[in-house]
């Protein structure tokens, strides 16, 4: 899996790769020695196979934790009634 991570990485860096054909990527790929699901990949332009080399496992995560928490609102407090000052005369 290292040199798999180590290839990529090296792809990554190459702006001449970033638009090759598929076919063109799989063959540098096999000159470097890539692991079979890396060339795989890289001919079929799907990275999900690459999945079971990293061992990837799917993380669903619950509806409930997606939605936001309810909080309270604050009770509202009666306003405090100030005396009504004496008029002057």
């Amino acid at each position: 899996m290292t040199d798999t991570i180590d290839l990529l990485e090296a792809v990554g860096k190459d702006a001449s790769l970033r638009h090759a054909p598929a076919e063109e990527m799989a063959r540098r790929l096999e000159q470097a020695q890539g692991s079979a699901v890396l060339v795989a990949a890289a001919a079929s332009g799907d990275r999900s196979v690459l999945a079971a080399e990293f061992g990837a496992q799917h993380n669903l995560t619950p509806q409930i934790t997606q939605m936001p928490a309810h909080e309270e609102e604050p009770a509202q407090e009666e306003p405090l009634e100030a005396p009504i000052p004496a008029e002057k005369s």
